[in-house]
């Protein structure tokens, strides 16, 4: 019985080890696990090319339904997968150990989340949405409905495929290349939550959109109108993990990727939608192949000298350097900047310093120690937008001078000395003037003593 239950264990080290190794390393952000949470397992052929492309770029994907009764995103308190694709807008409940508090934790864990809705979202889509900062269109009939920027292939009806354009500025996000086609877009509506501060539009609807029931007259004027209209946001929280949020399942379909597109109003046609080039450059955002950094090697020490100190001495010279680069999807790259700042710092930053860069990923300064002794620290504190937060800290005390250290003359002191020789001469001579006063007086009385005899 022992030797069974040895070998009973032996295979599931076998089978499980490889699958809780595949966990994220923030040194080396590849060979990524995603678990892909489909209504239906028809849709693997429907997406297939956005599948396709995660899998060509190294990414290892597990398909399940939603509702499968085995799911579970951790086991033995490690996680199994590093990202989550939520292409199951109508599901009502997860299946096994998944639910909202778990894909809530998932996120809080520093992993990375996909979620793609329409116009069959349930509640517990919407709620993960709402809890990542979007709120959708609470009109379960609701679509967006665009009369001037619709796609021309789509006007036999109500205008509900919209063809967007409005990205964000931004080459982290979307890359170095522009997209020229509009995207293509069927779906439900969403807002940004004001209070969250995190979340951005990448992709916004047009001043004419806004979201209502297609077949069904305006009663009241829409909750939902214009530029408020967010199709795709994306969330970096503060540990590092990232969101992207859309209301259209659609939008990564096969058919929406090949599908030529006109905008109304536009006389120029695209072969080819913006879909594909859109979606893989947001993914690889989402998925940390870009805009990852990492600081390493933060050294200080005395100019002229290579060792750190265990302390510094006020007014002395020193030499800050930090390496910073980022993570191109196969390797570490040099990160060129010329906003990294440095802090010395002591409930307040005593010094702030812009880092200089040798284009080679190394960032360096030099300063004097502040006036000032106590325990400082060093602070490089970055947050730019798209980019992984650096927030890099190293402690260092600071002395006054010691008694032999200080200056024979103190140049600050300067008006005391001159103060002190004026009162020295101004004595003496006052003392002068006493002796000779009183010789005079003196002989004047032995004058009026003559006189008197």
């Amino acid at each position: 019985m022992a030797r069974i239950n040895f070998s009973v264990l032996t295979i599931l080290s076998v089978t499980l080890l490889p699958v809780l190794s595949l966990s994220f390393s923030p040194d080396s952000p590849s060979d990524r696990r995603l678990l892909v949470l489909l209504d239906d397992l028809s849709l693997k052929s429907s997406l297939s090319i956005f599948f396709n492309s995660l899998k060509s770029r190294g990414f290892d994907l597990d398909f399940k339904l939603a509702d499968d009764p085995k799911l579970a995103l951790q086991r033995y308190g490690q996680y199994l997968y590093d990202g989550l694709i939520l292409f199951s807008p109508s599901i009502e409940r997860f299946g096994g150990a998944l639910d909202l508090a778990a894909v809530l934790d998932f996120v809080d864990s520093g992993h990375d989340l996909i979620i793609a809705a329409d116009s069959s979202a349930s509640d517990l889509i919407k709620s993960v949405a709402t809890e990542c900062g979007v709120d959708f269109d609470e009109d379960p009939s609701a679509l967006v409905i665009d009369h001037k920027s619709y796609a021309v292939a789509g006007t036999e009806g109500d205008h509900t495929l919209i063809a967007a354009d409005d990205f964000i500025e931004s080459d982290v996000l979307l890359g170095k290349n522009k997209i020229e086609a509009p995207v293509l877009f069927k779906g439900i509506a969403h807002s940004l939550n004001a209070a969250n501060a995190l979340v951005l539009k990448v992709l916004s609807a047009s001043p004419s959109a806004y979201s209502a029931n297609p077949s069904s007259k305006l009663s009241s004027p829409p909750s939902l109108t214009g530029s408020s209209i967010s199709l795709v946001s994306v969330i970096q929280a503060r540990n590092n993990a990232r969101i992207m949020i859309t209301g259209s399942l659609d939008m990564f379909s096969n058919r929406f990727f090949r599908s030529s597109v006109q905008k109304a109003g536009s006389p120029k046609k695209y072969d080819k939608s913006g879909n594909e080039q859109f979606v893989t450059e947001l993914s690889k955002w989402v998925f940390h192949e870009r805009g990852h950094l990492k600081a390493v090697n933060l050294r200080h020490n005395k100019a002229g000298e290579t060792d750190e100190p265990a302390m510094y001495r006020i007014k002395d010279d020193l030499d800050f350097s930090v390496e910073i680069y980022e993570w191109s999807g196969k390797s570490w790259e040099p990160y060129v900047a010329n906003d990294v700042q440095v802090q010395f710092y002591m409930m307040s930053p005593y010094v702030l310093k812009t880092l200089s860069n040798d284009k080679k990923g190394l960032y360096h300064t030099s300063f004097k120690v502040p006036d000032v002794y106590g325990v400082f620290q060093f602070k490089v504190e970055y947050n730019r937008l798209g980019y992984t937060s650096l927030l890099l800290s190293k402690q260092i005390p600071v002395r006054p001078f010691r008694h032999n250290e200080y200056e024979r003359f103190i140049t600050a002191a300067f008006p005391y000395y001159g103060a002190s020789f004026t009162m020295v001469f101004s004595k003496k001579k006052l003392e002068f003037y006493y002796v000779v006063n009183l010789y005079h007086l003196c002989m004047c009385k032995c004058v009026l003593s003559k006189w008197s005899c």
